[in-house]
């Protein structure tokens, strides 16, 4: 038989057994670290990723090491075609020979546009961003580039080239090409070319281009007869691979090696990112995709 008394100290024996499993619950709780996010291992001699939100930095190797840049440099010759006042994307432009000359002469990689065929200026940036046609970036410099040769416009438009650097903060980086092709004094870093991508991203018409797989262009003969072109192909091969992916541009050469710039979408949060100096082709592609998965498990 259990007594009032002994009833009560039941009762509160009850009461602090309860409370006290609940602290341990609840230092249990606390006391467990999440789960922390290992930092990835990439082949590429340098590499950045940022938040596209705010610019927060959430990977960084040697991401201020000046580099050769392959054609990731066609990032600000579109930008800076883009940002020509009063830009008419459909006027034409009629290819010269120095074009291909050009593209022969240093082995290029080409949009494999045809001399005399008028191009859209719309054509001609996806000739430039797609198959990397450095045809298509001589074409554009040409035309957008001031000056009464196309020695002087071509310098003048790689001058705009560097200005827009310099507005953009890119404090270490020169462009003396307008392709990548340089004359050894073409260079940037992969912390300066996401910076640079993130802002060409904020144009629709930049966003459109880069995230296209595949595009095939009508131009115009000589003849006045309409010419469909070779489907050009993107280069970008995480556009395939990667759920989100939304650009940028790859770029290589001898010096260069092999670099990619990147962004996905995912969650409604934006990484963007460059790798320099990789291995391969393919290793780039991983690279970049350890880092895009390295920044959205950063994001949360």
């Amino acid at each position: 038989m259990i007594t009032a008394t002994q009833g009560i100290r039941v009762r509160r024996a009850a009461a602090v057994a309860v409370t006290t499993g609940a602290m341990f619950a609840t230092v249990a709780l606390t006391a467990a670290p999440a789960q922390a996010v290992t930092t990835p291992t990439i082949a590429a001699r340098t590499g950045f990723v940022m938040n596209n939100a705010n610019g927060g930095q959430l990977y960084a190797k040697g991401a201020d090491t000046k580099l050769s840049t392959g054609s990731t440099t066609k990032i600000m010759t579109a930008k800076v075609v883009l940002s020509q006042a009063n830009l008419n994307l459909d006027t034409k432009v009629t290819i010269q020979k120095a074009y291909s000359d050009y593209i022969v002469a240093n082995n290029a990689s080409s949009a494999r546009l045809i001399v005399g065929d008028k191009v859209t200026v719309r054509q001609l940036l996806y000739g430039l961003m797609l198959p990397s046609g450095c045809d298509a970036a001589y074409a554009l410099a040409d035309k957008f580039g001031s000056g009464t040769t196309r020695a002087a416009r071509v310098k003048n438009f790689i001058g705009k080239m560097n200005t827009t650097a310099k507005s953009l903060g890119m404090t270490s980086t020169h462009f003396d090409s307008f392709d990548g092709i340089g004359n050894g004094s073409n260079y940037s870093t992969a912390k300066d070319l996401t910076k640079l991508a993130s802002n060409a991203l904020k144009s629709a018409n930049f966003r459109a281009i880069v995230k296209t797989k595949a595009y095939t262009a009508k131009t115009i003969t000589r003849t006045g007869s309409t010419r469909t072109m070779g489907t050009w192909t993107n280069t970008n091969t995480l556009l395939s691979s990667y759920s989100g992916t939304i650009g940028v541009k790859t770029g290589s050469g001898p010096e260069a090696k092999y670099c990619l710039v990147f962004a996905a979408t995912r969650g409604g949060k934006t990484v963007v990112g460059t790798v320099l100096a990789s291995t391969s082709t393919t290793q780039r592609a991983t690279d970049a995709t350890r880092l895009l998965n390295y920044g959205f498990a950063r994001l949360g």
